[in-house]
């Protein structure tokens, strides 16, 4: 291995174009662009979120390399993310990851979106620890919910998962139905900020230990605000803090009972958390102070590495080459992907 490696990380699984420079160890650029067309409509439009990533793709990669103060010909390898996301806004990334790799004649590294938020917590940086493995990593954001238990880089394995919704869509969801536009989660922690949590009990779903589920959740908030508008029209907007205040303890109470059964059953004490909804103020806040509390080592991730980002994806790319752990250029992208 080279000296001084880099690698260039590109990251496309949703609506935010993505690109990082990594030299061993420590990110050198870490490029996003958000997409905000998809707030018109409530939610991501998976034709808009491609289109948007062609016409993003080139500047963001070109302004990483730029800002890590690289040529593209001093790269050693170029590591994208192959799913699960989607479809199309993949196409986009690991179409270009592919011509680019060949143009350069480097090796392609495929990284697994879910891994990546794992293992952005490898990324050095004065303010935060790595965790040592074993460990475990909950894994919250709009489209999974998971306990995974994490032996090494690569070797990770799903103890506990949503058996529906995400609790990123659970926020999303919630949030459209007291009107707030979207994406709602982080309205929803703001404005609970500000109120009374104990204010409006909401009913926790009942499955299995290590298990979520949030459908019934996002049901009985819209029965709740349904049944207090029809009896006074101004109800939401007297008392949008003390909601969201107690629809954020309640989530968040919720994925603390879960975590706290998987130390339990797994004896593990050090936890780590990943994914955009790992940004949420409630959760950063409830893991420190079960961090005192019940003596666990918590690693909570900067809020830059928290939502979409090539940061991640670089980490795992330079993890994946120290072990040549190469892809071939006919590999294809995948909407669906196992941890």
């Amino acid at each position: 291995m080279a000296k001084q490696t880099y690698i260039l990380g590109i990251e496309s699984s949703c609506d935010d174009t993505a690109a990082a420079v990594i030299k061993n160890g420590t990110i050198l650029s870490n490029v996003v662009a958000t997409q905000s067309i998809h707030q018109e409509y409530g939610g991501v439009v998976p034709e808009l979120a491609s289109r948007a990533h062609q016409q993003n793709i080139v500047p963001v990669v070109q302004l990483a390399l730029q800002k890590a103060n690289i040529d593209k010909k001093q790269l050693n390898a170029i590591a994208f993310t192959r799913g699960p996301g989607l479809m199309g806004s993949l196409l986009v990334g690991t179409s270009f990851s592919k011509s680019l790799a060949m143009g350069l004649e480097i090796p392609l590294i495929d990284v697994n979106h879910m891994q990546a938020h794992i293992l952005a917590h490898f990324i050095k940086s004065e303010a935060h620890t790595t965790p040592t493995f074993p460990f475990l990593a909950l894994t919250i954001s709009g489209g999974h919910t998971q306990i995974v238990k994490v032996t090494n880089y690569f070797e990770m394995e799903i103890i506990g998962q949503t058996l529906d919704d995400a609790v990123g869509e659970a926020f999303d969801k919630s949030a459209k139905i007291l009107g707030l536009p979207y994406p709602g989660g982080p309205l929803i922690d703001k404005y609970s900020k500000l109120g009374n949590s104990k204010a409006f009990p909401f009913p926790k779903p009942k499955v299995g230990p290590l298990d979520f589920s949030f459908s019934g959740l996002k049901t009985s908030v819209l029965y709740f605000v349904k049944r207090n508008v029809k009896e006074d029209p101004n109800f939401i907007n007297k008392n949008l803090n003390d909601i969201c205040a107690s629809l954020q303890y309640t989530i968040v109470d919720y994925l603390m009972d879960k975590i706290k059964n998987a130390v339990k059953l797994t004896g593990i004490k050090e936890v780590a958390i990943g994914g955009g909804v790992s940004a949420n103020s409630g959760i950063r806040k409830a893991l420190k102070n079960a961090e005192k509390n019940f003596d666990w080592k918590v690693h909570i991730p900067k809020l830059e590495f928290c939502t979409d980002n090539a940061a991640m994806i670089a980490i795992v790319g330079e993890l994946k080459y120290k072990q040549q752990l190469f892809a071939s250029n006919d590999i294809v992208a995948k909407a669906r992907m196992e941890l």
